[in-house]
This record gives C-alpha cells, sequence and structure tokens, in this order.
C-alpha cells in the first residue's frame, strides 16, 4: 500500500468519525430539545429575539415534500432516503481527498440522524426557529439538517469552483505573461 492509499484510508476513516458525530450531536440535541426542555409540552421556548426552540414534527421531506400520510409511506420515505444514505457512503469511500470526503459524512452523519427519527418516531423533530418577525428565511430544522445543507453547499461550491481542466486543455493554454 502507497503512502498516498494510506492517506486517502486514513480521510475515508476521518470522514467516517465525523459522520458519526453528526449522528451522536444530532440525536443528543434531540434528547435534550425533548427531554431536558421538556419541548414536546412546552412547544416554544424564546431564546433571542430571533432565534426560538419550537416543537415540529415533519412528516415529509425537505420543503414538506413527501409528507408520509401512511405507515406504508413513512417505510418508503424510510427507504428512499436510506438507500440516498448509501450511496453517500460509497461515493465517500471512493473519495481519496480530505476536503471530498468532509463534505460527504456531513450529509451522511445528518441523513443517519434523520432517518433514526423517522424509524424511531415517525417523523422528524426539528426544533430551530430562525425568525425576523414574522419572515422565516428558512422552514424550522435541526442539526442533521444544517449539516447536510452545509455538506451540500461545500460539494456544490467545490464542484463549480475547483474544477480541474482537461490536460490537453492546461496544454494549449498560453503560460503566463504570454499573449494569444
Amino acid at each position: 500500500m502507497t503512502v498516498d492509499d494510506k492517506r486517502a484510508w486514513r480521510n475515508r476513516a476521518i470522514g467516517l468519525v465525523l459522520a458519526l458525530a453528526v449522528f451522536a450531536i444530532d440525536q443528543g440535541i434531540k434528547i435534550w430539545v425533548d427531554k431536558g426542555l421538556n419541548l414536546y409540552n412546552v412547544r416554544v421556548v424564546e431564546v433571542l429575539p430571533f432565534f426560538d426552540f419550537r416543537w415540529t414534527e415533519n412528516y415529509g421531506i425537505s420543503l414538506g415534500l413527501l409528507t408520509a400520510g401512511s405507515v406504508e409511506m413513512r417505510f418508503l420515505l424510510i427507504a428512499a432516503t436510506a438507500a440516498i444514505a448509501l450511496f453517500v457512503t460509497v461515493w465517500m469511500l471512493r473519495e481519496r481527498l480530505l476536503a471530498d470526503v468532509l463534505p460527504l459524512a456531513l450529509v451522511l452523519g445528518g441523513a443517519a440522524g434523520n432517518i433514526r427519527d423517522r424509524h424511531e418516531h415517525g417523523f422528524v423533530i426539528d426544533y430551530a426557529d430562525l425568525h425576523f418577525g414574522e419572515i422565516r428565511p428558512f422552514l424550522i430544522f435541526n442539526f442533521a439538517d444544517a449539516a447536510i445543507t452545509i455538506g451540500v453547499l461545500i460539494i456544490l461550491a467545490r464542484s463549480l469552483l475547483s474544477r480541474e481542466k482537461p490536460e490537453h486543455v492546461a496544454q494549449a493554454e498560453p503560460a503566463s505573461g504570454e499573449l494569444n
């Protein structure tokens, strides 16, 4: 095994640890919000003028799409999100660079947290309510949602901004300082 191979496997292991950490933090916060704050019964805890903890049971996926109105739909959503999580896991284990592994780990850990909620409760527990008066720039979300969103944004930014040029294009470009 080469040094590059060892580094790639170390990076993948770091990614798996990060995914596990995101999952554990997400579940820990949800337990605290439910049991510690008793948010299920209290419903709303005002923290700041622009941020509340607000108990929300999300029966759908992003933006409330595909609401699970039946047991069959619930398990279909669990299966679909588990398939996506499996795809992300395989993708992460194929990557070699830490900068490519870490955002996938954020997505994987967040997805695992929400899958567990849906399996355990029949819905995803959302609680973070960022608002400016009555204006809510985001739907009520949780730590897992934030991790997924940040991971996806990093993946998109990296794919748009750090594209390597094909070798034949790079060779055809003039050296710096030369005119066309």
